[in-house]
């Protein structure tokens, strides 16, 4: 106290009167004047929440940050010659994801599949490396290739899954690993993008024409095949879509006419027909195909085209039954023959499968196409048979035709009879049509063992054989490396419901419009019954049956959950 006073008097003011030099002076956690200040703390540093407690060794002291554009220690550059397992494990490289393992003995649809699903900087660059002496890739020309191979597989009745996968294949092939493209319906485009700032290279091409010919579908397939695993240069490539391009059909005009006919004939038979029926319904499908080809020679559309050819085959039906108190003859099964041959179930199996793949455009174009033909169909065959009901006279029973005869092994022969023949119409390669015959025999065995043996109701047991000929399908053409399309779409040939719309369109003549709607309804689920079991049952022989090689899985599609 005695060096307090005489400190402030040295300075010549009392105690009470010196102003505090800051705001801490006046803080309620300083002690008065008079009370001694607490010792301090033997430890300087405070001690923390975070700080390790005593007896617990320190964590070691972590790797410094880098930047996300640099290679960590012990990583390799992405051209080196070292392989992609050699890096860091759970190292994700700044150019993209983990390298795929994606081998040359995996079927190209299953490789090229895979990387379409991933997002563009996670595909892994093409395996064939530019030489430093030789100029960049044609991007043009490739594109141009990329187009024209497309243009033939979506012509030729090919799923918009597959076609990108073929357009991707070649275009990632020749170098064009930033590649994108798209299909619709009648239009194919292409996008290539070198990196982030540089400006895209666009083409497109417009498909105008469709044929069906599965030779020539065979043989895009294999071109695609050696561009992507065996390294086909562009012009050996050029060359060969030029000779595949100049091919004639492999059977002549009068052979698919008489496809046509068997055809008929044989599907008249499973429906209870014999021979006299047969026959009739031969003719008539032969005759409606010759007018369908004047019409086109005419340059009509498809619709008339249709209307056309089911003119014919239900005049012959109509007929027949118009000449009953003298020819005792099922004109129904003459009718039904006739539009088994008539029904595109090739287009509908395609538009079903491109819905349940994810490319809705191009399936609602090719469902919209199926109904137009259908609509062609039921114009030509109401046409016959509203003038013979009403004018003719003719006596038409829909519940008489509804009496199935059950004859195993004149149906089995009849089915395969018919595989055989819509093979033909189909432009099959002659290696495929023996196959395919077989194929058609055992889906129908398998559906008359479900649905007449076990008495199981026809859609389920028409999806069932038709997810079998998928199977059989789908697995004959990866290990073929080829298109499934010829394999599959003859063989559902006998399980098309070709009785069922021809009830229908009887209803509709006959004014029974409840009746009618309810043989049409049953029409159109047995048709998405064949369509969803084909592709479920290549989709099934994708997932669980491997080909030699090790095979990478296609992504799923994302789930939108209805959002």
């Amino acid at each position: 106290m005695a060096e307090r006073q005489r400190s402030g008097g040295a300075t010549g003011e009392a105690p009470e009167d010196r102003k505090p030099q800051s705001d801490e002076a006046r803080s309620a956690f300083t002690p008065p004047l008079g009370v001694p200040l607490p010792p301090p703390p033997e430890d300087e540093h405070p001690t923390s929440e975070f700080a390790v407690p005593e007896g617990i060794a320190p964590e070691p002291p972590g790797e410094p940050e880098g930047s996300a554009f640099t290679l960590p220690a012990g990583a390799v550059a992405p051209d080196s010659s070292i392989t992609q397992t050699n890096l860091l494990p759970g190292y994700t490289p700044p150019h993209g994801g983990p390298k795929v393992s994606l081998t040359k003995d995996t079927p190209w649809q299953d490789r090229m599949r895979t990387m379409l699903r991933m997002p563009v900087g996670e595909r892994p660059a093409p395996e064939r490396a530019a030489k430093q002496d030789e100029p960049g890739p044609p991007v043009p020309r490739i594109l141009d290739l990329t187009l024209r191979i497309g243009e033939l597989l979506l012509a030729g009745g090919e799923g918009a899954e597959d076609v990108e996968a073929a357009m991707f294949g070649v275009a990632h092939a020749y170098g064009l690993h930033r590649c994108e493209p798209t299909v619709t319906f009648t239009l194919l485009t292409v996008s290539y993008q070198p990196s982030l700032v540089d400006d895209p290279v666009t083409a497109n091409r417009t498909v105008r024409r469709r044929g069906t010919d599965y030779t020539r579908l065979d043989a895009v397939f294999r071109l695609v095949h050696d561009v992507t695993s065996q390294g086909l240069t562009l012009e050996e490539a050029y060359r060969r879509l030029a000779e595949i391009r100049r091919n004639r059909h492999p059977y002549p005009g009068w052979a698919l006419t008489a496809a046509s006919g068997v055809l008929a004939g044989a599907a008249s038979m499973l429906v209870g027909g014999g021979l006299v029926v047969f026959l009739a319904a031969a003719a008539g499908a032969m005759l409606g195909d010759r007018l369908a080809w004047l019409a086109a020679g005419r340059g009509l559309p498809e619709f008339y085209q249709f209307v056309a050819a089911a003119l014919p085959p239900a005049a012959m039906g109509v007929t027949l039954s118009a000449l009953h108190n003298y020819v005792d003859v099922q004109a129904s099964a003459v009718i039904t023959g006739g539009l088994f041959a008539l029904i595109p179930g090739r287009a509908l199996v395609a538009g079903v499968q491109d819905g349940l793949t994810g490319y809705y455009i191009t399936a609602a174009a090719r469902l919209l196409e199926v109904g137009y033909l259908i609509a062609g169909i039921v114009c030509g065959v109401l046409i016959v048979l509203y003038g013979g009901v009403h004018i003719g006279g003719a006596t038409l029973n829909p519940e008489a035709a509804l009496e199935r005869v059950e004859r195993p092994g004149v149906q089995i022969v009849a089915a395969m009879l018919l595989s055989f023949a819509f093979a033909l119409l189909l432009q099959q390669e002659r290696h495929s049509v023996w196959v395919v015959t077989l194929n058609g025999g055992v889906a129908w065995v398998v559906y008359g063992a479900l649905a007449d043996t076990a008495g199981l109701d026809p859609v389920p047991a028409t999806a069932i054989s038709a997810g079998l000929v998928g199977l059989f399908g789908q697995l004959l053409s990866r290990y073929r490396y080829a298109s499934a399309l010829p394999y599959v779409t003859a063989a559902i040939g006998p399980l098309l419901p070709g009785s069922a719309v021809y009830f229908a369109l009887l209803n509709f003549a006959k004014n029974e419009l409840n009746t009618g709607i309810a043989s049409l309804t049953k029409a159109a689920a047995l048709a998405l019954a064949i369509a969803i079991g084909v592709n479920l049952g290549s989709e099934m022989a994708r997932m669980f049956l491997k080909v030699p090689g090790e095979a990478a899985g296609r992504r799923a599609a994302k789930r939108t959950r209805g959002f």
